[in-house]
């Protein structure tokens, strides 16, 4: 799968750094397969005969593969569990645990006052306590709620409309974004609009308008007039031909003409905005630039230069007229647009591609990246992170709660939360039927709880799920 326009032949078990490490002239995308996508057999000098059998080969090698990594996954769930057991044994073994690291300066001491002895004693407590609390049992309770499944390929990004409007947009690969009914978990609308990949999707902060950018190059805006009375869609764990597939697409209103087109780019755009007041939009590209929008006009007003590889991502302040954009050279950059004259500031603290940079509470910051981290930044000090998390695995589109709670999504399939002080909170499951089966693309807040959820993911497995997230405390 990528974010560039071409189509899919087959699925590439490879991460999404690899993915995107491809220049936007790639042919390979990974995802499935599906009819539309396969444009290199439409050739009128192939017979219909030619193409069946090519069909039923293709689909014989995507069956084979899908047994293949079913039976990987199975192993890495093998590995989690025992992991698991063998820190609950731990746990019950506290003679185990090795202090040595912690405390051997302090012993190797010499203790040549009583104020002294209290000094170390009162380390020696703390430190034993923070060793200890990492085996305390889980203070959230996480639970998976609702499935969203319809897309043909990955699902870049999954977004919450603004309060009151129960529902969720999805962008995805196979060229279209959905829009779904929270509560019912059914297909409301199809954009069909775009010619590549849909990367980003954001919903208007006060109107019914959508907001995608795509690997054709371009950002859309349209109009979400949504069918309340739908059939509910397929399960996710139904199998359908490809007739039933079309069937039941056919019954789900389908959009191909955005109410405005922003152009300006030569690479694939891989994320647009809006900015405080929805006046301008900022976007994103794999060109390096950053543009900055009238959504009026649709024209082009400022291009924002200044990286030096891909940009990956970009968001703004709630409130203020400040944006963030990521990159691939291992950067961000803060955008200030409060003034006539746009100032921008560089921020180094990645050894990796920047995968993501969101605002959050208290003035703050925080970035992704592919080196296995997560930095969160002050805003008005911002010459080194306050807090850093490392984790074991490329960490994706993260996304900050309004009570400052980070929901970190992975390559490795795993959705982990912190705070902002870098304090590990939960791990989301993860199992054959709970949680996702391939690497996490995007996780999402929501601004209140909807129907029980508050918590929204998606990725490569073409599924969108809705979780609770509860401190045990409230419950």
């Amino acid at each position: 799968m990528s974010l560039n326009n071409n189509t899919s032949i087959g699925k590439i078990p490879k991460s999404k750094r690899n993915v995107l490490n491809r220049p936007a002239s790639s042919s390979i995308l990974e995802g499935d397969f599906y009819l539309s996508s396969r444009l290199d057999m439409e050739n009128e000098s192939i017979t219909p005969t030619y193409k069946s059998k090519l069909f039923t080969l293709f689909k014989q090698i995507e069956k084979e593969f899908d047994m293949l990594y079913q039976e990987n996954q199975n192993l890495h769930d093998k590995i989690d569990l025992l992991n698991e057991k063998l820190e609950k044994e731990t746990y019950d073994k506290p003679d185990c645990i090795d202090f040595e690291n912690n405390i051997s300066k302090v012993l190797g001491k010499k203790l040549s006052s009583a104020s002294q002895k209290s000094k170390t004693a009162h380390k020696l407590k703390a430190q034993t306590s923070k060793i200890v609390s990492s085996f305390k049992t889980p203070s959230f309770n996480c639970t998976l709620v609702k499935d969203y499944s319809g897309h043909k390929d990955g699902v870049w990004e999954v977004s919450v409309a603004r309060p009151g409007v129960p529902v969720i947009g999805t962008a995805s690969a196979d060229h279209t974004a959905h829009i779904w009914g929270i509560e019912s978990t059914r297909n409301l609308l199809q954009y069909q609009g775009h010619s590549g990949s849909v990367n980003s999707i954001r919903f208007h902060p006060s109107k019914d308008l959508v907001l995608t950018g795509s690997g054709d190059c371009t950002a859309h805006i349209w109009q979400a007039v949504l069918n309340w009375d739908l059939p509910k869609g397929q399960s996710s764990e139904e199998e359908l031909d490809d007739e039933i597939e079309d069937r039941i697409d056919s019954k789900i209103p389908a959009l191909r003409t955005p109410v405005r087109e922003l152009f300006g780019h030569t690479g694939a755009v891989s994320a647009a905005e809006w900015i405080s007041g929805a006046e301008q939009i900022i976007t994103a590209s794999w060109d390096r630039l950053a543009i900055l929008h009238d959504v009026e006009t649709g024209t082009s007003l400022v291009q924002l230069a200044g990286h030096d590889q891909e940009l990956t991502h970009t968001a703004t302040h709630p409130t203020q007229k400040l944006a963030v954009t990521s990159s691939r050279d291992t950067t961000f950059r803060l955008w200030d647009f409060r003034e006539s004259v746009h100032s921008v500031s560089v921020f180094q603290g990645h050894v990796e591609s920047v995968t993501s940079v969101v605002f959050a509470k208290e003035e703050k910051v925080v970035s992704s990246s592919d080196d296995r981290s997560v930095k969160v930044w002050d805003l008005k000090n911002m010459r080194s992170p306050v807090a850093t998390i490392r984790l074991d695995s490329a960490v994706n589109r993260l996304s900050v709660s309004p009570n400052g709670f980070i929901a970190i999504p992975h390559d490795n399939r795993n959705i982990r939360l912190y705070d902002l002080t870098g304090q590990r909170l939960a791990r989301l499951p993860r199992s054959s039927r709970q949680g996702h089966n391939r690497m996490v693309a995007c996780a999402t807040w929501a601004d209140e709880v909807l129907n029980g959820i508050n918590l929204f993911t998606c990725g490569f497995d073409r599924r969108v799920l809705g979780w609770s997230i509860q401190s045990m405390k409230d419950l």
